[in-house]
């Protein structure tokens, strides 16, 4: 299993032998409300990545005890952290294999320090909207994302109450299997329930009114009768 990265936390570490231009991108960083952390040898770096947690990684390509391009390939082989690369080389074939090993951009020295800021900050957003898609659950043209705690049908939003988003996505979750009235209250035993365990058919008729193109004869929210509810895999 890779080591997990933060998209928001504004920490980044930077494995770069020269030292001024180390101090020089410190201060900018530090002016732009991040902390920017630096190692100064491929050695230290790859220690000081798997003890802290970054944002992302800035690589210089030429380093006093490795190659940026090794040390790259020794880092997808354990973390996903964005990686950019800075070098000296501006060859297309350079930035062509960075890529290749797996960094996520490549910045050629010298560079503005707003354009690298302008670089990270593009490739968190990118690690966000990535993370999102991996979280989203797809059933057909309905769409269900726990992390927004949104529905969407043929990519419009549904207009659920959060008892409603919870009831659908506690039935996606156990797709293919039969769950009875009282087993779906129990799963969402969080809410305040109405008196009655009718309530859910309630819920579960408004829900089908979003989601179905016929809610009286649905597809996809299926009652079975005298047992409860079957949400299925596919649609007939």
């Amino acid at each position: 299993m890779k080591m997990p990265f933060s998209t928001t936390m504004k920490s980044i570490l930077l494995i770069e032998d020269d030292l001024r231009q180390t101090e020089m991108l410190k201060t900018f960083f530090a002016q732009s409300g991040m902390t920017l952390h630096a190692c100064h040898t491929a050695s230290d770096g790859l220690v000081e990545l798997k003890r802290g947690e970054y944002a992302a990684l800035l690589l210089d390509l030429m380093l006093p005890d490795g190659d940026g391009f090794d040390i790259c390939r020794e880092i997808r082989g354990f973390s996903n952290i964005p990686i950019i690369m800075l070098t000296a080389r501006g060859e297309e074939t350079d930035r062509i294999v960075g890529l290749e090993l797996g960094a996520d951009d490549y910045l050629p020295k010298p560079f503005n320090p707003r354009e690298l800021l302008a670089r990270i900050k593009a490739v968190l957003r990118r690690g966000r909207r990535d993370d999102l898609h991996e979280n989203v659950q797809r059933f057909g043209r309905l769409e269900i994302t726990p992390d927004e705690r949104i529905a969407r049908l043929d990519g419009e939003s549904l207009n659920l109450t959060g008892y409603q988003f919870d009831l659908l996505h506690t039935l996606s979750q156990h797709a293919g299997r039969v769950m009875s009235r009282d087993t779906l209250m129990d799963a969402l035993k969080g809410h305040e329930l109405e008196a009655f365990d009718r309530s859910i058919d309630v819920h579960i008729s408004r829900i089908r009114a979003q989601i179905e193109d016929d809610p009286k004869q649905p597809k996809r929210i299926l009652t079975i009768r005298g047992t409860g509810y079957v949400f299925a895999r596919a649609q007939e």
